[in-house]
C-alpha cells in the first residue's frame, strides 16, 4: 500500500479524530495534513500496522495542538464551543462518516475532560476502536484505558445505559419554534423549553455574546426575546436556514448576505434542554465558503 492509498483509505478516519479532539475544523485539517507529510518521510514497507501508526501520529499532533493553544483557551472570552461541522450533502461528507462522529453536545461535554481521557472517550465511543488498539495509541495498557473510560463517564454523568446520540430536534420541532418566536407565541415557547435549559452563546470576544451559561426557562427565554427584538429594532432582515451540522439539524441564522449564529439545540421529551450558540466570526467561516 504507497501512502496515496493511505491517504485514501485513512483520511477520514484521521480527520474523525482530529476534529473530535481539537474542536476545530481547521486544526483538524492542518493535522492531517501534517500527519500525511510526515508518513512522506517513512518507509511505508516497515509498517506492520498503518492504521495504528497512523492514528498514534494523528492523536500525537493532536495533543501538541491542544498544547500549543491552552493559553489561548485560557483566555478566551465567555464560553468555549466546538466549531459546527457540516456533515450535509455537497459539504465535507467526503471527510468524515456520520457514524463515526459524537453528537455536537457531546462534544460539548468532553470540554471537561483532560487530553487523555477525551481521546479514550473518542477512540472507543465514536469510533469503536477495541481496548488493544486505544492502549497502543495513548501508551497505557488495557486496564488502565477501561478505568479511563469509566472515570470520563462519571465525570461527565453519562451513565452506561446513557445514550450517546442525544436526541436532536426534527425539523418539525424548529418549525415550530422559530415559528412560535416570530409571531411572538409566547406561551407556545414555553412549552418548548424544559424549566432547567441551559444557553451557551460563543462570540469569543469579537461579537456579542453572552459571557456565562444562561440557565432556566425564564432567562433563556428573554435572552432569545432580546435578540429577536434587538433585530427588529435595527431593522435587520433575518433568515433562517435549515442545514445538517455534526449529524443533526442546525440552524443558520443569516442577516443579508452574512452569517450571525449558527445555532443547535439537545431535545429531552420534545423540549428543549441545551441550546448552543456559535457566533464567533472565526468559526462560521467555513459555512460561507
Amino acid at each position: 500500500m504507497d501512502i496515496a492509498e493511505l491517504y485514501r483509505t485513512y483520511k477520514s478516519l484521521c480527520f474523525s479524530i482530529s476534529y473530535q479532539l481539537t474542536g476545530s475544523i481547521s486544526d483538524a485539517e492542518d493535522v492531517v495534513q501534517d500527519v500525511f507529510l510526515k508518513l512522506s518521510t517513512v518507509t511505508i514497507t516497515d509498517l506492520e500496522e498503518p492504521k495504528a501508526y497512523l492514528c498514534k501520529m494523528t492523536v500525537n499532533r493532536c495533543y501538541d495542538v491542544l498544547k500549543s493553544g491552552k493559553v489561548k483557551r485560557e483566555q478566551y472570552v465567555g464560553p468555549w464551543l466546538p466549531e459546527p461541522l457540516p456533515t450535509g450533502k455537497n459539504q465535507l461528507e467526503e471527510l468524515v462518516e456520520r457514524s463515526e462522529l459524537l453528537n455536537y453536545g457531546m462534544l460539548v461535554l468532553l470540554e471537561r475532560l483532560t487530553i487523555v481521557e477525551r481521546t479514550v472517550f473518542v477512540l472507543r465511543e465514536a469510533l469503536g476502536f477495541e481496548y488493544a488498539e486505544i492502549a497502543k495509541i495513548v501508551g497505557k495498557n488495557e486496564v488502565n484505558c477501561r478505568k479511563i473510560l469509566s472515570r470520563t463517564k462519571e465525570k461527565i454523568e453519562l451513565s452506561d445505559r446513557g445514550e450517546l446520540q442525544s436526541n436532536p430536534p426534527t425539523v418539525e420541532w424548529i418549525h415550530q419554534f422559530l415559528g412560535a418566536l416570530e409571531l411572538g407565541q409566547m406561551d407556545q415557547v414555553i412549552t418548548l423549553l424544559s424549566e432547567d435549559v441551559t444557553l451557551l452563546s460563543d462570540g469569543g470576544g469579537k461579537v456579542s455574546a453572552a459571557l456565562k451559561p444562561i440557565v432556566s426557562r425564564d432567562f433563556v427565554l428573554r435572552f432569545i426575546m432580546g435578540i429577536f427584538q434587538n433585530a427588529s429594532k435595527k431593522e435587520e432582515e433575518i433568515r433562517f436556514e435549515l442545514t445538517e451540522l455534526n449529524g443533526e439539524t442546525g440552524v443558520i441564522v443569516w442577516s443579508k448576505d452574512e452569517i450571525m449564529t449558527v445555532a443547535l439545540v439537545h431535545i429531552e421529551s420534545g423540549m428543549a434542554k441545551n441550546f448552543y450558540f456559535i457566533r464567533n466570526p472565526e468559526k462560521l467561516n467555513h459555512l460561507s465558503r
